[in-house]
């Protein structure tokens, strides 16, 4: 799910999670990580640290894997939790560069056609 953002950000690892980030970012100033898990995946989206709203129309079936600030454990048979989850991403994705994201094409920069 994050693999359209790699066009825009840099892969790097911290903690042992694969992060992406802006280029030059801190080492604590990162989008988003994934960590694998056994029978899970752990999505961590830190933009909602800093803007909780972008969870005011989260499901709660999505807020029911929500299991820290800004951390989501999917697990087998919650496919169906992607679309939202992907949405949620690219709003994520605005509020971290500081913009309203397209959700077709997260790569593209507000305003740019």
């Amino acid at each position: 799910m994050l693999v359209p953002y790699e066009d825009v950000l840099v892969a790097a690892e911290v903690y042992g999670i694969h992060v992406l980030h802006r280029a030059g970012a801190k080492a604590h100033d990162w989008f988003a990580g994934v960590r694998p898990g056994r029978g899970t995946a752990k999505l961590m989206l830190l933009p909602i640290k800093a803007h909780p709203e972008l969870l005011d129309d989260v499901s709660p079936a999505l807020r029911k894997r929500r299991s820290g600030d800004a951390l989501f454990t999917l697990k087998p048979g919650d496919e169906g939790l992607l679309p939202e989850l992907g949405r949620l991403i690219a709003n994520a994705f605005g509020a971290y560069l500081g913009h309203a994201a397209s959700l077709h094409n997260p790569g593209r920069r507000a305003g740019e056609r």
